[in-house]
């Protein structure tokens, strides 16, 4: 198969992949593609929820005596040790599969490397890094949480185009439009927790909840402080202490990937100390006109542009009316 015909393959694995997000948490959402010897796609499957059958086993069950002598696209490196399920790697060797393309390995340590070299010991040939830059994105928050332990922390904010959150007597319904607030709770359903600080909870009282519908399951809500007795927010988990202590705890208990939603002052905190993984910005189209509105940001900021933190943009999109611009490090 060409290398354009290849890349076709994963994305379609990829795309299969990104259907069990919220389902397969928190294990990564695997997608696989069953390739014939005549290189037609004859079957695809995704990580089925924790307990359940992989990706891998999922589309070898679907193609059945044709894995035989096929090729195994597959998003992420099988695992070849018995956790809540047996290993891929010998569901792959039993069904007789040729060859295997994976796109990134699993930096889960009861893995690194040990699946590709499973089925290179039993004859299988191994491919890696075919659209590993699609895939490398769609799965970050669980490679962030593999590597360091931590929640892959995405910062997000709506804000005015002068750059303001909240009009100077504290309202802020609404600064962006339906639409783009509707995404906003698209990303919410793809986290496993919320954080907002106590101020906000004061303020706002939010539920921190998805309003999509039936969904498999809401994201954990943390505060930052205590909770009033008595807030929409509750149940949920209250912190005290460095940052960094906190997404190590959030880390344990399985987060992959943590939504903040501010306010102003625990939003700087974040930025300050280079906690964000990517930042997710809604512009309206709206001007405050003056210096007295809230600010996206409260706290010191860079002394001299020599200081100023930079960037890269990852896309920005029109929502409606509104604009949502993300930017990652």
């Amino acid at each position: 198969m060409s290398h354009e015909g290849e890349l076709e393959m994963m994305a379609h694995a990829a795309a299969v992949g990104r259907t069990a997000r919220s389902t397969a948490r928190p294990n990564p959402w695997v997608g696989a593609v069953v390739v014939d010897e005549r290189g037609t796609l004859v079957a695809s499957g995704a990580t089925e929820p924790p307990g359940e059958r992989h990706a891998e086993v999922v589309a070898l069950d679907a193609a059945g005596a044709a894995s035989r002598g096929a090729t195994l696209y597959v998003t992420l490196e099988p695992c070849a040790h018995t956790g809540r399920t047996p290993p891929c790697t010998e569901r792959i060797v039993a069904a007789g599969v040729a060859r295997v393309v994976v796109a990134v390995l699993d930096p889960d340590v009861r893995v690194r490397g040990r699946g590709v070299a499973r089925l290179r010991d039993a004859g299988v040939l191994v491919d890696v890094g075919a659209g590993a830059e699609e895939v490398g994105a769609d799965l970050a928050p669980y490679l962030h949480h593999r590597t360091t332990g931590r929640p892959y922390v995405v910062l997000k904010w709506a804000a005015t185009l002068d750059g303001r959150t909240a009009a100077p007597d504290a309202s802020s319904r609404w600064v962006t439009s339906e639409a783009a607030r509707h995404d906003a709770q698209r990303l919410r359903a793809d986290s496993d927790a919320v954080l907002v600080g106590a101020g906000t909870v004061r303020a706002d009282d939010p539920r921190l909840t998805v309003r999509l519908g039936e969904v498999e399951r809401q994201p954990l809500r943390v505060v930052l402080g205590e909770a009033p007795q008595g807030a929409r927010v509750h149940p949920c988990l209250e912190y005290r202490g460095e940052l960094g202590a906190v997404l190590d705890d959030l880390g344990a208990r399985g987060v992959l990937q943590l939504l903040v939603e501010g306010g102003a002052r625990v939003a700087h905190d974040f930025v300050a100390q280079g906690l964000v993984d990517r930042y997710v910005a809604y512009v309206a189209p709206a001007i405050l006109g003056g210096d007295d509105g809230a600010p996206v940001l409260f706290g010191p900021g860079a002394p001299t542009m020599a200081a100023v933190w930079r960037g890269r943009f990852v896309s920005v999109a029109r929502v409606g009316e509104d604009l949502r611009v993300e930017v990652e490090p």
